[in-house]
């Protein structure tokens, strides 16, 4: 195919148009970072050339000098940013340029609200890459070629960000990508290289691949400034792995710029760690705990991760080796002297180095998160609003872990009732009643349901601390962490309750005749509602519900069940027993009913007490009628 050939104008994805018109009639504030996001798109393509040229030496094309280069012309009103990295194919550019291929990117459209002050905001919390381009530019050219690609695949692709582009095959020598701002009048002060110089030293100082600018035209042509790589042309950054620094050489606002590169996020992080390490093994690891979460933070394999690099080469951006799934929001870089450079993903897997490092970042971080919730409880606050849900995966993930875990956990529960959850188990332990035993908690769909289950009741008139837990996630939690310094994890909701244990000391023989007068009555709800429940029994943890239902001691909660049944496992056929309150009206005026109308009340409490629990009907619309003729008398 010669050049010049096969072109053609697309469309953009409706996502691409989307994001488009937010970044041309954007007022985010903070233009500037357009520079830092090419430089940054150009500094991955100059890794991932390198990665692939451990085993294509070919794909340099005699030019192993890897750089990215600024330039611009003030007169054409033009920024150029180009890099001799991977380059792009014509189907590279189509599909990277012209689609969103990341789920996250479409949660970030989906969360704007058309207020464009609020969606500024959205742009400083999400790095949106190639497409902030259009926060400055009206028109956009990208002029690119795959290495190792003849001459004649180069690509030309240029949008005003209307909603299409055109691409069309070109003949191009250099390998690499160029990316070409024509900036409206208004945007005139991006021209200027001092301008640029200032942006470059703020946001990308810390890159390791030297970013090349014209020589200031007050400068003498012999003295092109040292660090020069050729005349008229200088190095403006410092070229050097920020995380290979000693540590009292990096500054504050680098550590925040670093992150902002590895994590493609516009914000600061909240903490970071800082080691180098020799001995056995010499690395150094910088990792990141953001302040908010990723936009791919529930996906299967989020797109970013740690960045592994061997002796400053970049190898991959790991979403699984190097940390555990619930510390998938930690960002940063982890740098080997001593794995291999051709280290592969499957090698990864497999290497007891790998094993090494991922051990020894688990604990930093850990020590990291301990002393933050000692010496930091608003950070901690923050970080546990953030990532608390995902964190306490770890409980089932890492069991060698678990009890520096557990000790970092954060609940909700009964001794203030406040939806965040700032209580530790160290907490509930301090406050356990004088003789009380074991840890009770309540796990529900919500906060509020938690909170209002009919479980509490007793424990509420003894006060009886309990921890609500209302995320999904805690049906695993505790599924896993039976105990915690030396004291057993109990459901309020399951099996028969330890009167004793509760403080209640009442008439043992009153409690006998209540369930002697009630069993009849118990028959009769047990024959009504038959294989719903396993059996029907006088309640001595309801004092003000009529009725609630409790699963045996070592089954499955209800709210575990639900998750099991609706991921298509199969489960034991263990049913619910239902407990009734006989000092409640209802039930005191259930014995006297007979025939249809008690088959009603019966089938009414149970679904009742199936509601309370997070459960759903088999027929709510013959629950309404029911209910409706009950009341109708």
């Amino acid at each position: 195919m010669s050049a010049g050939t096969q072109s053609e104008t697309l469309e953009f994805q409706a996502e691409v148009q989307q994001l488009l018109s937010l970044m041309i009639h954007s007022v985010y504030s903070n233009r500037e970072v357009f520079l830092r996001e090419l430089i940054s798109n150009a500094s991955d393509a100059i890794d991932k050339l390198r990665f692939e040229a451990l085993q294509q030496e070919a794909l340099y094309e005699g030019d192993p000098e890897l750089k990215i280069r600024v330039d611009f012309d003030s007169e054409a009103r033009t920024i150029t940013v180009a890099d001799n990295g991977i380059g792009m194919s014509r189907d590279d550019v189509i599909e990277n340029l012209g689609t969103i291929a990341h789920s996250g990117t479409r949660r970030f459209l989906e969360q704007l609200t058309g207020d464009q002050h609020k969606d500024a905001q959205l742009i400083g919390q999400f790095g949106v890459g190639f497409y902030s381009a259009f926060v400055v530019a009206d028109r956009v050219e990208v002029y690119t070629r795959k290495a190792g690609a003849p001459a004649g695949e180069g690509v030309r692709w240029v949008s005003d960000g209307q909603g299409s582009y055109t691409v069309d095959t070109i003949e191009r020598s250099e390998r690499g990508t160029a990316v070409v701002l024509h900036l409206p009048e208004a945007q005139q002060e991006f021209c200027d290289g001092m301008r640029l110089r200032q942006i470059i030293r703020k946001y990308s100082d810390h890159i390791s691949v030297p970013i090349e600018m014209p020589v200031p035209s007050t400068a003498s042509d012999d003295d092109s400034g040292e660090g020069a790589e050729e005349p008229g042309r200088e190095i403006v950054n410092r070229a050097s792995a920020l995380w290979m620094r000693p540590k009292s050489e990096v500054s504050d606002e680098d550590y925040r710029e670093l992150y902002k590169h590895v994590a493609h996020d516009f914000d600061d992080p909240l903490t970071w760690i800082h080691n180098h390490v020799e001995g056995r093994q010499s690395y150094v690891s910088l990792l990141y705990i953001p302040k908010r979460p990723p936009f791919d933070l529930y996906e299967q394999k989020p797109a970013h991760g740690v960045k592994l690099y061997v002796r400053r080469v970049f190898i991959t951006e790991d979403t699984e080796h190097l940390l555990p799934r619930y510390l998938r929001f930690v960002r940063g870089v982890i740098d080997s002297d001593d794995l291999p450079l051709n280290i592969s993903r499957e090698m990864l897997q497999h290497n007891p180095m790998i094993s090494s490092l991922r051990s020894a970042s688990v604990k930093r971080i850990l020590d990291r998160l301990e002393r933050m919730a000692k010496n930091e409880p608003e950070d901690y606050a923050a970080f546990w609003q953030a990532f608390g849900r995902v964190f306490k995966e770890g409980v089932a993930e890492d069991p060698g872990n678990r009890e520096r875990i557990a000790r970092l956990l954060r609940f909700s529960s009964t001794h203030e009732e406040k939806e965040t959850p700032d209580v530790s188990l160290d907490d509930y332990v301090a406050r356990m009643k004088e003789g009380q035993e074991k840890i009770y908690y309540v796990t529900a769909e919500s906060f509020n349901a938690a909170r209002n289950s009919p479980h509490l009741e007793i424990f509420r008139r003894h006060g009886i601390e309990v921890l609500l837990l209302p995320d999904p996630v805690d049906e695993w939690l505790v599924a896993h962490l039976h105990e915690y310094d030396g004291k057993q994890l109990a459901s309020v909701a399951k099996g028969e309750l330890d009167l004793e244990a509760l403080g209640e000391e009442g008439d043992k023989e009153a409690r006998e005749e209540k369930e002697q007068a009630c069993q009849e009555l118990c028959q009769r709800l047990q024959a009504s509602l038959g294989e719903r429940v396993s059996e029907v029994r006088v309640s001595h943890r309801l004092t003000e519900s009529p009725t609630c239902l409790v699963v045996g001691e070592y089954d499955f909660g209800m709210g575990m069940q639900r998750l099991l049944q609706a991921a298509g496992h199969q489960l034991p056929t263990g049913k619910p027993a239902l407990e009734i309150n006989p000092d409640h009206s209802v039930i005191e005026r259930l014995g006297a009913e007979s025939g249809q109308r008690f088959e009603d009340w019966a089938l009414t409490l149970y679904e009742q007490s199936l509601l309370a629990e997070g459960g759903q009907l088999e027929d709510p619309a013959a629950y309404v009628r029911r209910v409706n003729n009950l009341l109708a008398g």
